[in-house]
């Protein structure tokens, strides 16, 4: 089990917050979700982690996975 933490992006006071999954400080505040998201998919890629973007309401709204998923889409096609 890799001891990496998914990144989740949240709604913060001053705008949106990049924070790792079981951490109560945030990697980094942005003014938009936006750019929270390019940081957080940027941090995902580099450690291989999954991203999860989270809506004002604080209810998981999207994830995307940059690492090795323990349970990838089965290809139904072949």
């Amino acid at each position: 089990m890799s001891s990496k933490k998914d990144i989740h992006v949240v709604p913060h006071s001053d705008g949106w917050a990049v924070r790792r999954e079981g951490s109560d400080r945030a990697s980094s505040i942005h003014d938009t979700k936006a750019a929270a998201l390019a940081a957080a998919r940027n941090l995902g890629r580099k450690d291989h982690v999954e991203v999860v973007s989270h809506g004002r309401d604080g209810r998981i709204q999207d994830s995307d996975s940059y690492g090795s998923d323990p349970h990838p889409p089965k290809d139904r096609k072949h």
